[in-house]
């Protein structure tokens, strides 16, 4: 990308949104309308993905199915309902570069963080902290911050977090290895966002892992900005756990069943401690009823309770279009994408904002994060009048997601055109 050539008028945008080879898979997306009837500037897949126009079908399906059968829909529905979660385990794995049996759709994303907690934070006296990044998302913060005192011990003094150098807005991975390797001995746990859902930084996941299995620190990573907005390797980086949601850029729907990834050198560790439920269970005895659980082998082992049917429905939708379109072209045309945008925002250099996302592109995904001096959220609400949806953040940051599935270059130019107006630049 780095060669890649922008231009600055609306007619560069007209041309390149005709000429996009992914153009076509914007169709098979519901595009919220304005108030004129046209389509909204819609920049907030990093928060909820768009509808996929085939989501009514697959659900139509299995309310179809429970209404011609009842119960036998377990057995003998089209797509039987028993197995149903296992339709998302080929093309989950293959988003995230992992194998079958290291992946499994279940829960939402912070039951499924506790559950790794409870089998992969084991804190001794000696070896005790967590570390996660200063902006983690909240959710992210409260679960570590209670399982450190379920533990017994104080987040004050078992929690640390990583901050960028004064003056900075993202953290360098060296800082992140410096500190693993003077504090490695008291780690327990290292557990960051793939992709900081506040500045947009990706993390360089394979350095990390690796510095922190140098020292003996378990590492996983929260996956829900990663996840279907990069190419990730769970498998080959060797990361001990992985968790997403599948609402954001997998388009799911809102509160839809979430993701998991157990590397599969734990795939048959059934001596870890962990909360258990039937369906994690192995299948080929769980209606025995038997009273002592025989734990499946790899991530499936993991499982509570049979999951929403209609939930994975709508999930297995916008799957379907991820195996159509490629994970590798996705990324070709988000670099560009989110290249253009931070283009045009340059074109009016301005001390009313300023962008904290990393400038590398291998340090971001599909999202520029923009620092707004003053009246950010008036800003925010002014282009969301015009049709033109954005996320917030408090205090100053609105963030900006040009999704590749279903954004436009005259979308991204759109944006910049009105943001530059509204923010007076």
């Amino acid at each position: 990308m780095a060669s890649f050539k922008f231009g600055p008028g609306r007619q560069f945008a007209e041309s390149m949104t005709a000429s996009d080879p992914l153009a076509e898979y914007r169709n098979r997306f519901y595009i919220p309308r304005n108030s004129d009837g046209g389509d909204c500037v819609y920049l907030c897949g990093h928060s909820l993905g768009l509808q996929p126009k085939s989501a009514r079908q697959y659900i139509e399906q299995e309310l179809d199915d429970w209404a011609r059968l009842g119960v036998e829909g377990h057995f003998h529905a089209r797509n039987p309902w028993m197995p149903y979660h296992e339709l998302l385990a080929a093309p989950t794995a293959r988003l995230v570069d992992a194998r079958p049996d290291e992946v499994v759709v279940m829960n939402s994303l912070t039951v499924n963080l506790h559950l790794m907690l409870v089998s992969f934070y084991r804190p001794t006296a000696k070896r005790h902290k967590i570390v996660i990044e200063s902006t983690a998302f909240p959710s992210d913060q409260y679960a570590v911050q209670s399982q450190i005192r379920y533990h017994g011990f104080d987040p004050a003094n078992s929690l640390v977090e990583i901050r960028p150098r004064a003056g900075e807005m993202t953290v360098l991975t060296e800082d992140i290895e410096t500190l693993i390797d003077r504090e490695g001995e008291s780690i327990a746990l290292i557990m960051l966002g793939g992709v900081n859902y506040y500045s947009g930084q990706f993390f360089d996941c394979a350095r990390i892992t690796k510095a922190g299995h140098r020292k003996g620190c378990v590492v996983g990573f929260d996956m829900a900005h990663a996840a279907g907005n990069l190419p990730l390797e769970l498998h080959g980086w060797n990361v001990d756990f992985a968790v997403w949601c599948s609402y954001k850029y997998l388009n799911g729907g809102p509160g839809c069943i979430a993701g998991c990834f157990v590397h599969e050198r734990h795939a048959r560790t059934f001596d870890l401690p962990r909360f258990a439920g039937w369906w994690g269970h192995d299948k080929r005895s769980r209606f025995r009823m038997e009273p002592n659980i025989q734990p499946m082998i790899g991530a499936e082992g993991w499982q509570l309770s049979n999951p929403s049917i209609l939930s994975i429905a709508v999930l297995r939708a916008s799957m379907d279009i991820f195996d159509a379109v490629g994970m590798d072209r996705l990324r070709a045309k988000s670099e560009i994408l989110t290249g253009y945008l931070e283009f045009l925002l340059n074109q009016t250099p301005s001390e009313d904002f300023s962008i904290i996302t990393p400038r590398d592109p291998l340090q971001r995904g599909a999202q520029l994060s923009l620092r707004i001096k003053k009246n950010g959220r008036a800003i925010c609400d002014r282009l969301a009048q015009q049709g033109i949806l954005c996320d917030w953040r408090e205090p100053d940051i609105m963030r900006v997601a040009p999704v590749p599935l279903y954004n436009t270059f005259l979308d991204v130019y759109t944006f910049a055109e009105k943001f530059l107006s509204a923010s007076g630049s």
